[in-house]
């Protein structure tokens, strides 16, 4: 009796895995458009912020005693608000960094990829944060101090 040969389960090369999991063309779409939303978002909050910032100074400018602090505690709270508000527009600042840069990496083509590894990055992760630029574990190695992260 002739026995019956088991073929051994094929292999998933890299170049298979990465292309299933590669993001499609709809999805980089979607995230394209998370993006570009964020960016008209942050950029709407940034100009209110500064609007709302030169409506005071103006007032100020204008001599208007009625709006200058008269106790040295509204002196204090002026200065922690223009700190918080000069914070503020950092952070919202260094946002547009990063969506900018994720819109980049779109139009090159390397959206999705792991800057770190190389590896995909889920897309749980794209929804919560589009601009990632990093798979989860390589970005814990970075948050760890195990990994040195370039500045872009």
């Amino acid at each position: 009796m002739a026995q019956k040969r088991k073929k051994a389960p094929k292999k998933k090369t890299s170049s298979t895995r990465a292309r299933k999991s590669r993001l499609s063309s709809a999805s980089i779409e979607h995230f394209k458009q998370m993006l570009l939303e964020k960016r008209r978002e942050i950029l709407r909050n940034v100009n209110e912020i500064e609007d709302e910032t030169l409506k005071k100074s103006r007032l100020d400018a204008s001599g208007d005693l009625s709006s200058m602090p008269i106790h040295m505690a509204d002196l204090g709270t002026d200065n922690y608000e223009q700190e918080f508000i000069l914070g503020l527009m950092d952070s919202e600042r260094k946002l547009l960094h990063e969506i900018d840069v994720a819109l980049q990496r779109i139009a090159d083509g390397t959206y999705g990829e792991c800057e770190g590894t190389g590896k995909p990055i889920r897309k749980a992760r794209l929804e919560a944060q589009p601009w990632a630029r990093h798979c989860v574990d390589y970005a814990r190695m970075v948050e760890e101090g195990l990994v040195v992260e370039e500045e872009q």
